[in-house]
């Protein structure tokens, strides 16, 4: 699966589920808080910014934000909400595209770092990040913590979520540290709808490397974009990470 096949017209045109979900108050509203804070008064720089669902909110809060994004279908759907004066996009990848300006902050929401499949994109992604920032400016990422304490041996896969019209699971390749979320959603009917999207995923330590490899140091990391603290038992984490004040 190429990330062009699985971020495609379809994809994009059931991305939104407004006020639920990913879209719900209480998860969008702190994490725009907290993006906020950190931008410090400069410009934001969303990598993969999709349909905008963080970028638009955190414009309407006063802080000019640009975008890179890969799929065109997804920004055709972000151009149904504000036009490019409002947030400029990029059309790239978010490990190569260049996005003109200088930012305060570099934000990469949702675990898609992941989306990355291999792990020296994931390095040139940091590098990227760090190529666009200020001196002292700071690289946001929300990612989830690997559960392969819940795989046996012999199991290859884990149901993350499971709620009425909706079982979520991952199937792993531990040795290649490779990923495929499968979504299924159905309703009463005999029919169900699956969603899958590969990624790379990466342990809380490999990242922290992928960091100093770029330049950057670990500022801080939480559990949430509220500050919960980050233990054994995190399911996801909010790493923020910065550069020298001087170069």
């Amino acid at each position: 699966m190429r990330q062009e096949d699985v971020w495609d017209d379809d994809t994009a045109r059931r991305y939104d589920t407004p006020g639920t979900g990913m879209f719900a108050p209480e998860v969008l509203g702190p994490t725009v808080d907290r993006l906020a804070e950190l931008a410090g008064g400069g410009a934001a720089l969303e990598f993969a910014v999709g349909t905008g669902r963080v970028a638009v909110p955190l414009a309407a809060r006063g802080v000019p934000v640009s975008g890179i994004e890969l799929s065109r279908p997804m920004v055709e759907r972000l151009r149904t909400k504000v036009d490019e004066a409002t947030v400029p996009v990029v059309i790239g990848d978010m490990a190569t595209a260049t996005a003109p300006g200088e930012f305060s902050l570099v934000y990469l929401v949702y675990n898609t770092i992941s989306n990355l499949l291999a792990q020296s994109e994931q390095v040139a992604c940091f590098r990227n990040a760090a190529r666009h920032l200020a001196p002292g400016g700071r690289f946001v990422i929300e990612l989830w913590v690997p559960e392969l304490r819940k795989l046996p041996p012999g199991q290859e896969a884990t149901v993350w979520s499971s709620e009425p019209g909706y079982i979520g699971l991952d199937t792993y390749d531990v040795l290649r540290q490779q990923v495929v979320s499968h979504h299924f959603r159905f309703d009463e009917s005999t029919h169900a709808r699956l969603f899958r999207s590969p990624h790379r995923y990466i342990w809380p330590a490999e990242l922290d490397l992928m960091g100093q490899l770029a330049g950057f140091e670990l500022e801080s990391r939480h559990a949430d974009w509220s500050g919960a603290e980050f233990t054994a038992d995190s399911r996801s984490h909010v790493s923020v990470y910065r550069l020298p004040a001087t170069s």
